[in-house]
């Protein structure tokens, strides 16, 4: 963080100074870690004590004093730190946010949005950027009203980017999100069926993506999915300058010659009006090239070459955890734990890439819960489970009550393909169900893919399919 004396965080946000301790801790100095959880406290924090649906934070202080924390921001007053008062705890925060960001006249604020890809993309924007400049980004999925102020604290007088990945819920939150830290660049991956359930419709979803692009200056960039069309329509409504990118020949920034390798990642040559360069990603997935191109393009944007883009591309690996991370197992199974969050384009993409990781060998789709999707549930389900099928995965293992219909439309497409009833799937009740099946019937060369929504909980169940592997069947150390 920027180091603000606590009399400057009261001005900031229109608060009291409360000091118990009393004597010379009355102006402490925060140049330590901004934190909303006491246990992430260390020396010279802030301890922003927000009150939840189900804990007030203001419980916690005496926790967060004894991790080196020396002050906190409070709505009511309290015995344990110096704290400032204020009549909302949110709002002061997103004050004291923004008044970071004045601090550092020349960060250059990057703002994400997209119905899946945001992590990702952040992940390896941040990648690439830290070899242009200091870069700070979210860490993992905070991206909402608490953890976007959060990341925006991190930052320090000579951070160069600040990447945001942004979440929306609701019509209005990218608006929220952006007066708070408002973006020179923004990047709207795609507008899917995630949260339709929440919004609507996809043409809801979408409004509520162009809150971002809406909120850009004249001066600024927005990179806009050409291959998306609600996504490409929003170059109507930004001030911005529009880059275009993905496959189509209407992109500015491109991919040609796309292929993959054996393991399922991705080859292809950037195209911009730069020059061109040869990419070989480390991630796994075709979806990827997408998330890598919206990359590109920023870069291009804030100076980095072709070449130190490709180069840099190429270098990136996953930082976030569960987002198609691949473990090979001493016994020759690989887990593909891919259950961070689950839609129906992000369930298709993760498929696809099973089947080309795993061509030649025996697959498994351990497929939980999409949630959020409204009335077209049961739909996208069944389409999952058709879809593995034509795939030819192995065996598709559906989890929970709500996968029925992975399963029925599985077995029935079984059905058709092979003249008799299919055995291609098998459904189960919950998580320990799927680990027992899958301990005792996985064999050396087998692939697995496990994906759900983030509370189906699958992303536990490839953990402990990881930790399986360092132990035999008698539960004793295997030898690797």
């Amino acid at each position: 963080m920027i180091p603000l004396r606590l009399s400057e965080i009261a001005r900031i946000t229109g608060g009291e100074i409360h000091d118990a301790l009393g004597g010379s801790g009355a102006d402490p100095l925060v140049d330590g870690p901004v934190v909303t959880d006491s246990r992430e406290a260390s020396v010279g924090s802030l301890y922003v004590a927000r009150v939840g649906e189900a804990l007030d934070g203001h419980q916690f202080v005496a926790g967060a004093r004894a991790r080196g924390a020396v002050a906190a921001l409070t709505s009511r007053p309290v015995d344990d730190l110096p704290c400032v008062v204020v009549a909302d705890v949110q709002a002061a925060f997103v004050a004291l946010a923004s008044a970071l960001i004045e601090h550092n006249a020349h960060v250059v604020v990057i703002a994400i949005t997209g119905s899946s890809g945001k992590t990702s993309t952040k992940d390896l924007l941040l990648s690439v950027l830290q070899r242009h400049g200091e870069t700070v980004a979210n860490v993992g999925s905070l991206n909402s009203e608490v953890g976007v102020p959060l990341t925006v604290c991190r930052i320090t007088a000579t951070t160069a980017f600040l990447v945001l990945e942004m979440g929306a819920r609701a019509i209005g939150h990218l608006a929220y999100l952006t007066r708070m830290a408002p973006p020179q660049i923004g990047v709207v991956l795609n507008v899917g069926t995630a949260h339709v359930g929440e919004f609507g419709s996809q043409e809801a979803i979408g409004t509520a993506k162009a809150e971002l692009v809406q909120a850009l200056p004249a001066t600024g960039f927005a990179v806009l999915n050409a291959d998306d069309p609600i996504v490409s329509a929003m170059a109507g409504q930004t001030r911005a300058h529009v880059i275009p990118v993905g496959e189509s020949t209407l992109a500015t920034v491109r991919a040609v010659d796309i292929s993959l390798d054996p393991k399922g990642r991705a080859s292809f040559t950037l195209v911009t009006d730069q020059g061109s360069a040869p990419v070989a990603l480390g991630l796994y997935g075709e979806h990827h090239v997408g998330n890598a191109l919206a990359v590109a393009a920023v870069a291009l944007a804030v100076g980095m070459t072709p070449q130190d883009v490709a180069t840099a591309l190429g270098g990136a690996r996953p930082l976030s955890r569960w987002r198609m991370e691949v473990h090979e197992r001493a016994d020759g199974v690989t887990i593909v734990n891919d259950a961070y969050n689950a839609n129906p384009e992000s369930m298709r993409a993760a498929l696809k890439t099973l089947a080309i990781m795993g061509k030649g060998r025996r697959t498994w789709a351990v497929l939980g819960e999409m949630r959020e999707l409204g009335d077209g549930s049961t739909a996208e389900h069944e389409d999952l489970g058709r879809l593995a099928i034509r795939l030819n995965v192995s065996r598709v293992v559906a989890v929970g009550e709500r996968t029925q219909p992975i399963h029925d439309a599985a077995q029935l497409e079984a059905a058709q393909i092979n003249g008799a009833v299919g055995e291609g799937s098998t459904w189960v009740r919950d998580v320990d169900a799927a680990f027992e099946l899958l301990r005792h019937e996985l064999r050396p060369g087998d692939v697995v893919l496990v994906k759900s929504s983030h509370d189906a909980g699958l992303r536990l169940l490839g953990d402990r399919l990881v930790d399986d592997g360092l132990m035999d069947n008698s539960g004793s150390e295997g030898s690797s």
